[in-house]
Protein backbone atom coordinates (compact mmCIF):
# COMPACT_ATOMS: atom_id res chain seq x y z
CA UNK A 1 0.00 0.00 0.00
CA UNK A 2 1.15 3.56 -0.66
CA UNK A 3 0.82 6.96 1.01
CA UNK A 4 -2.15 7.93 -1.16
CA UNK A 5 -4.03 4.79 -0.12
CA UNK A 6 -3.34 5.48 3.55
CA UNK A 7 -4.55 9.06 3.09
CA UNK A 8 -7.77 7.88 1.46
CA UNK A 9 -8.40 5.34 4.20
CA UNK A 10 -7.75 7.86 6.99
CA UNK A 11 -10.19 10.36 5.48
CA UNK A 12 -12.82 7.63 5.10
CA UNK A 13 -12.20 6.43 8.66
CA UNK A 14 -13.02 9.96 9.85
CA UNK A 15 -15.92 10.75 7.52
CA UNK A 16 -17.45 7.23 7.46
CA UNK A 17 -19.01 8.26 4.17
CA UNK A 18 -17.72 7.01 0.79
CA UNK A 19 -19.24 9.83 -1.28
CA UNK A 20 -17.89 12.58 1.00
CA UNK A 21 -14.38 11.13 0.96
CA UNK A 22 -14.44 10.56 -2.79
CA UNK A 23 -15.52 14.16 -3.37
CA UNK A 24 -13.00 15.61 -0.90
CA UNK A 25 -10.11 13.59 -2.33
CA UNK A 26 -11.13 14.05 -5.98
CA UNK A 27 -11.50 10.36 -6.80
CA UNK A 28 -14.48 8.37 -8.00
CA UNK A 29 -16.44 6.26 -5.46
CA UNK A 30 -15.44 3.13 -7.40
CA UNK A 31 -11.75 4.07 -7.21
CA UNK A 32 -12.07 4.66 -3.46
CA UNK A 33 -13.86 1.34 -3.00
CA UNK A 34 -11.17 -0.55 -4.92
CA UNK A 35 -8.46 1.14 -2.85
CA UNK A 36 -10.09 0.02 0.42
CA UNK A 37 -10.55 -3.49 -0.97
CA UNK A 38 -6.84 -3.69 -1.88
CA UNK A 39 -5.83 -2.65 1.64
CA UNK A 40 -8.16 -5.25 3.16
CA UNK A 41 -6.74 -7.93 0.84
CA UNK A 42 -3.19 -7.03 1.84
CA UNK A 43 -4.16 -7.05 5.51
CA UNK A 44 -6.30 -10.18 5.05
CA UNK A 45 -8.90 -8.66 7.37
CA UNK A 46 -12.10 -6.61 7.14
CA UNK A 47 -11.47 -2.98 8.13
CA UNK A 48 -14.96 -1.59 7.48
CA UNK A 49 -18.47 -2.87 7.98
CA UNK A 50 -20.57 -1.23 5.28
CA UNK A 51 -24.09 -1.48 3.92
CA UNK A 52 -26.36 0.81 1.91
CA UNK A 53 -26.90 3.13 4.89
CA UNK A 54 -23.79 3.24 7.02
CA UNK A 55 -20.03 2.66 7.29
CA UNK A 56 -18.42 1.57 10.55
CA UNK A 57 -14.85 0.69 11.51
CA UNK A 58 -14.19 -2.82 12.70
CA UNK A 59 -11.80 -3.39 15.61
CA UNK A 60 -9.07 -4.02 13.04
CA UNK A 61 -10.14 -0.85 11.25
CA UNK A 62 -9.63 1.20 14.41
CA UNK A 63 -6.12 -0.22 14.78
CA UNK A 64 -5.33 0.43 11.12
CA UNK A 65 -6.63 4.00 11.39
CA UNK A 66 -4.04 4.69 14.11
CA UNK A 67 -1.34 3.08 11.94
CA UNK A 68 -2.33 5.17 8.92
CA UNK A 69 -2.31 8.36 10.96
CA UNK A 70 1.16 7.62 12.37
CA UNK A 71 2.55 6.73 8.93
CA UNK A 72 1.21 9.91 7.33
CA UNK A 73 2.62 12.02 10.15
CA UNK A 74 6.02 10.33 9.77
CA UNK A 75 5.89 10.85 6.01
CA UNK A 76 5.22 14.56 6.53
CA UNK A 77 8.07 14.83 9.03
CA UNK A 78 10.42 13.13 6.56
CA UNK A 79 9.45 15.49 3.74
CA UNK A 80 9.93 18.49 6.01
CA UNK A 81 13.33 17.22 7.19
CA UNK A 82 14.50 16.86 3.59
CA UNK A 83 13.26 20.35 2.76
CA UNK A 84 15.23 21.82 5.67
CA UNK A 85 18.36 21.43 3.56
CA UNK A 86 16.99 23.94 1.07
CA UNK A 87 17.61 27.66 1.44
CA UNK A 88 13.90 28.52 1.39
CA UNK A 89 10.89 26.83 2.89
CA UNK A 90 8.73 25.10 0.32
CA UNK A 91 5.50 23.16 0.49
CA UNK A 92 1.85 23.84 1.19
CA UNK A 93 -0.18 24.95 4.19
CA UNK A 94 -3.89 24.16 4.33
CA UNK A 95 -5.90 26.72 6.26
CA UNK A 96 -9.60 26.81 7.22
CA UNK A 97 -11.61 29.84 8.38
CA UNK A 98 -14.92 31.62 7.98
CA UNK A 99 -15.48 34.11 5.15
CA UNK A 100 -15.40 36.95 7.68
CA UNK A 101 -12.12 35.84 9.25
CA UNK A 102 -10.62 35.65 5.75
CA UNK A 103 -10.77 39.44 5.49
CA UNK A 104 -10.88 40.53 9.15
CA UNK A 105 -7.97 38.68 10.79
CA UNK A 106 -6.17 36.56 8.20
CA UNK A 107 -4.73 39.20 5.77
CA UNK A 108 -1.95 40.60 8.02
CA UNK A 109 -0.85 37.06 8.96
CA UNK A 110 -0.63 35.94 5.33
CA UNK A 111 1.11 39.15 4.32
CA UNK A 112 3.88 38.57 6.90
CA UNK A 113 4.18 34.90 6.02
CA UNK A 114 4.38 35.43 2.25
CA UNK A 115 7.03 38.10 2.62
CA UNK A 116 9.21 35.67 4.58
CA UNK A 117 8.33 32.45 2.73
CA UNK A 118 7.25 33.24 -0.85
CA UNK A 119 7.77 29.64 -2.04
CA UNK A 120 5.12 28.19 0.29
CA UNK A 121 1.66 27.66 -1.19
CA UNK A 122 -1.35 28.64 0.94
CA UNK A 123 -4.55 26.69 0.29
CA UNK A 124 -7.47 28.50 1.93
CA UNK A 125 -10.79 26.79 2.60
CA UNK A 126 -13.73 28.84 3.90
CA UNK A 127 -16.82 27.56 5.68
CA UNK A 128 -18.76 27.49 8.92
CA UNK A 129 -16.46 28.42 11.81
CA UNK A 130 -18.37 26.00 14.08
CA UNK A 131 -16.67 23.04 12.36
CA UNK A 132 -13.19 24.57 12.21
CA UNK A 133 -11.74 22.46 15.04
CA UNK A 134 -13.06 19.28 13.41
CA UNK A 135 -11.21 20.18 10.21
CA UNK A 136 -7.91 20.14 12.12
CA UNK A 137 -8.73 17.01 14.14
CA UNK A 138 -9.59 15.10 10.97
CA UNK A 139 -6.32 16.21 9.32
CA UNK A 140 -8.19 18.06 6.58
CA UNK A 141 -6.18 21.23 7.27
CA UNK A 142 -3.04 22.27 9.12
CA UNK A 143 -4.54 25.36 10.78
CA UNK A 144 -8.03 26.70 11.48
CA UNK A 145 -9.26 30.05 12.75
CA UNK A 146 -11.90 29.34 15.36
CA UNK A 147 -13.63 30.50 18.51
CA UNK A 148 -12.19 28.84 21.59
CA UNK A 149 -14.75 26.11 22.37
CA UNK A 150 -15.97 25.04 25.79
CA UNK A 151 -14.24 21.67 25.40
CA UNK A 152 -10.99 22.31 23.55
CA UNK A 153 -9.07 19.11 22.60
CA UNK A 154 -5.91 18.70 24.68
CA UNK A 155 -3.90 17.58 21.63
CA UNK A 156 -4.43 20.93 19.90
CA UNK A 157 -2.70 24.26 20.46
CA UNK A 158 -4.65 27.54 20.49
CA UNK A 159 -3.07 30.92 19.74
CA UNK A 160 -5.36 33.84 20.56
CA UNK A 161 -5.91 36.53 17.95
CA UNK A 162 -8.62 38.68 19.54
CA UNK A 163 -11.50 38.85 21.99
CA UNK A 164 -14.76 39.02 20.02
CA UNK A 165 -17.85 40.70 21.52
CA UNK A 166 -21.34 39.54 20.62
CA UNK A 167 -24.50 41.53 19.94
CA UNK A 168 -28.18 40.79 19.63
CA UNK A 169 -29.36 42.20 16.31
CA UNK A 170 -32.73 42.84 14.70
CA UNK A 171 -33.98 44.08 11.34
CA UNK A 172 -34.34 47.72 10.35
CA UNK A 173 -37.11 47.24 7.78
CA UNK A 174 -40.76 47.58 8.92
CA UNK A 175 -42.05 44.09 9.73
CA UNK A 176 -43.71 42.11 12.49
CA UNK A 177 -40.33 41.38 14.11
CA UNK A 178 -39.52 45.10 14.24
CA UNK A 179 -42.86 45.74 15.94
CA UNK A 180 -42.16 43.04 18.53
CA UNK A 181 -38.72 44.35 19.52
CA UNK A 182 -39.97 47.95 19.70
CA UNK A 183 -42.34 47.13 22.57
CA UNK A 184 -41.43 48.67 25.96
CA UNK A 185 -41.32 45.15 27.39
CA UNK A 186 -40.31 42.58 24.77
CA UNK A 187 -42.03 39.20 25.02
CA UNK A 188 -38.90 37.18 24.19
CA UNK A 189 -40.63 33.81 24.02
CA UNK A 190 -42.67 35.06 21.04
CA UNK A 191 -39.77 36.70 19.19
CA UNK A 192 -38.45 34.49 16.34
CA UNK A 193 -34.73 33.68 16.59
CA UNK A 194 -32.26 32.79 13.84
CA UNK A 195 -29.59 30.57 15.38
CA UNK A 196 -26.33 28.89 14.34
CA UNK A 197 -26.54 25.11 14.41
CA UNK A 198 -23.76 24.76 16.98
CA UNK A 199 -20.51 26.35 18.09
CA UNK A 200 -19.42 29.06 20.53
CA UNK A 201 -22.14 31.57 19.61
CA UNK A 202 -24.92 28.98 19.92
CA UNK A 203 -23.57 27.98 23.34
CA UNK A 204 -23.59 31.61 24.48
CA UNK A 205 -27.12 32.10 23.16
CA UNK A 206 -28.31 29.11 25.19
CA UNK A 207 -26.75 30.58 28.35
CA UNK A 208 -28.16 34.05 27.64
CA UNK A 209 -31.67 32.78 26.91
CA UNK A 210 -31.80 30.60 30.02
CA UNK A 211 -31.05 33.70 32.07
CA UNK A 212 -34.22 35.32 30.70
CA UNK A 213 -36.32 32.57 32.35
CA UNK A 214 -39.16 32.91 29.83
CA UNK A 215 -39.48 29.33 28.61
CA UNK A 216 -38.33 27.81 25.35
CA UNK A 217 -37.20 30.12 22.52
CA UNK A 218 -39.21 30.45 19.30
CA UNK A 219 -36.67 29.25 16.73
CA UNK A 220 -37.50 30.48 13.23
CA UNK A 221 -34.49 28.91 11.56
CA UNK A 222 -31.06 27.34 12.07
CA UNK A 223 -28.21 28.27 9.73
CA UNK A 224 -24.60 27.33 9.09
CA UNK A 225 -22.43 30.44 9.37
CA UNK A 226 -23.01 33.87 10.88
CA UNK A 227 -23.03 35.59 7.49
CA UNK A 228 -26.23 33.74 6.58
CA UNK A 229 -27.71 34.56 9.99
CA UNK A 230 -27.24 38.30 9.48
CA UNK A 231 -28.81 38.13 6.02
CA UNK A 232 -31.92 36.43 7.39
CA UNK A 233 -32.21 39.00 10.18
CA UNK A 234 -31.87 41.79 7.60
CA UNK A 235 -34.78 40.25 5.66
CA UNK A 236 -37.01 40.49 8.73
CA UNK A 237 -37.15 36.76 9.51
CA UNK A 238 -36.18 37.21 13.15
CA UNK A 239 -33.44 38.34 15.52
CA UNK A 240 -30.13 36.70 16.28
CA UNK A 241 -26.86 36.83 18.19
CA UNK A 242 -23.75 37.39 16.11
CA UNK A 243 -20.10 38.39 16.55
CA UNK A 244 -19.63 42.14 16.11
CA UNK A 245 -16.81 41.58 13.62
CA UNK A 246 -19.15 39.62 11.32
CA UNK A 247 -21.82 42.29 11.45
CA UNK A 248 -19.32 45.12 10.85
CA UNK A 249 -18.03 43.38 7.71
CA UNK A 250 -21.42 42.24 6.42
CA UNK A 251 -22.72 43.69 3.11
CA UNK A 252 -26.15 44.07 4.80
CA UNK A 253 -24.87 45.74 8.00
CA UNK A 254 -26.98 48.85 7.27
CA UNK A 255 -30.14 46.73 7.34
CA UNK A 256 -29.67 45.42 10.88
CA UNK A 257 -29.26 47.13 14.22
CA UNK A 258 -28.01 46.21 17.67
CA UNK A 259 -30.65 45.61 20.32
CA UNK A 260 -30.50 46.19 24.03
CA UNK A 261 -30.38 42.94 25.99
CA UNK A 262 -31.82 42.26 29.45
CA UNK A 263 -28.60 40.44 30.39
CA UNK A 264 -25.07 40.77 29.02
CA UNK A 265 -23.74 38.55 26.25
CA UNK A 266 -20.46 36.76 26.92
CA UNK A 267 -17.66 37.42 24.40
CA UNK A 268 -15.36 34.69 23.09
CA UNK A 269 -11.67 34.32 22.19
CA UNK A 270 -10.82 33.98 18.50
CA UNK A 271 -7.61 32.23 17.57
CA UNK A 272 -5.75 29.79 15.37
CA UNK A 273 -5.43 26.13 16.31
CA UNK A 274 -3.19 23.30 15.13
CA UNK A 275 -1.80 19.99 16.42
CA UNK A 276 0.71 20.36 19.26
CA UNK A 277 2.75 17.46 17.93
CA UNK A 278 3.38 19.34 14.66
CA UNK A 279 4.68 22.55 16.25
CA UNK A 280 8.32 21.75 15.39
CA UNK A 281 7.67 21.08 11.71
CA UNK A 282 9.38 23.86 9.70
CA UNK A 283 6.26 25.02 7.85
CA UNK A 284 4.05 24.86 10.94
CA UNK A 285 6.63 26.60 13.12
CA UNK A 286 7.14 29.37 10.54
CA UNK A 287 3.41 30.02 10.27
CA UNK A 288 2.99 30.09 14.06
CA UNK A 289 5.76 32.69 14.28
CA UNK A 290 3.86 34.94 11.87
CA UNK A 291 0.67 34.49 13.88
CA UNK A 292 2.39 35.51 17.11
CA UNK A 293 3.95 38.58 15.50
Amino acid sequence: MDIKSLDLFLHLANSLHFSKTAQAKHVSPSTLSRCIQRIEEEMDVCLLNRDNRSVMLTDAGVMFKLFAQQQLEQWQLLKNAVKQNKSELQGKINLYCSVTAAYSHLPPILERFRQLHPQVEIKLITGDSAVAVEQVLEHQVDFAITAYPEAFPARLRFIQLAEIPLSLIGPVIPCSVTQQIKQPKVDWKKVPFILPEHGAVRHRFDIWYRQLKVGKPFIYGIVAGHEALISMVALGCGVGITPDVVMENSPVRDRVRKLKTPTALQSFDLGICCYKTRANEPLISAFISCVKN
